[in-house]
């Protein structure tokens, strides 16, 4: 068994190595405070506009969706380049992206089961963070069992009303977009009639509260 990293991972990692030292500094802003050397942000303190910032750095250097097909603006990395891509990152303890709802599992969604359509309208925006990503699965009632969910969508012409609660929505107070699983046929057994539904966080309606903990 070869456990050595190939030619063409290690010139993977050098372009990687480069690309951060020359991009990762400019970002930090340089104050000098012992949280911009180590990179540790507070969400207080201005933390997600400095990772949106990194994150759009990112992708327009390409570091954004390396699992990704290149048709979809990924770059078809291989699973050892990936783990390269967090050995690196990790190493100079460089922010989370802002989307990482969106790249991990809304992407490759559309990629695999959307229409043309669908594509067009949302992967662009999902790498690039110009719309931000959350998930709603859980509710009060519907944690790791997901088949007790509540939250009900009645057809209604071309869309869908919604009725229910979502609860530990990670990022939902930046959120622009929701994938949100709700019950759509009420006398299916428990475990299906589900829909998995692309829901604007804008949408009237839709009210988003802090969890408040001591």
């Amino acid at each position: 068994m070869d456990l050595q990293f190939s030619a063409e991972d290690e010139a993977f990692r050098q372009e990687l190595r480069d690309w951060i030292a020359a991009n990762l500094p400019q970002f930090r802003g340089g104050s000098g405070s012992e949280d911009d050397k180590l990179g540790v942000l507070h969400e207080g303190a201005g933390d997600w506009q400095r990772r949106l910032k990194w994150h759009r750095k990112l992708h327009e250097g390409g570091w954004v969706g390396l699992s990704w097909p290149k048709e979809y603006g990924g770059r078809d990395a291989t699973i050892t380049q990936q783990l390269i891509y967090g050995e690196e990152t990790a190493r100079v303890n460089a922010p989370m992206l802002v989307n990482v709802l969106g790249i991990m599992l809304v992407g490759p969604t559309l990629i695999r089961l959307g229409t043309e359509e669908q594509k067009k309208r949302y992967i662009p925006k999902i790498l690039s963070a110009e719309e931000i990503w959350c998930q709603g699965y859980s509710e009060p009632n519907a944690g790791s069992d997901v088949a007790s969910l509540q939250t009900r969508a009645i057809e209604d012409g071309d869309s869908f009303v919604v009725n229910g609660q979502k609860i530990w929505t990670s990022d939902a107070h930046h959120a622009d977009w929701c994938i949100l699983l709700v019950r759509t046929d009420l006398d299916a057994p428990k475990h299906k009639g589900i829909s998995y539904i692309l829901l604007d966080m804008h949408s009237p309606g839709v009210t988003v509260r802090p969890l408040v903990q001591i």
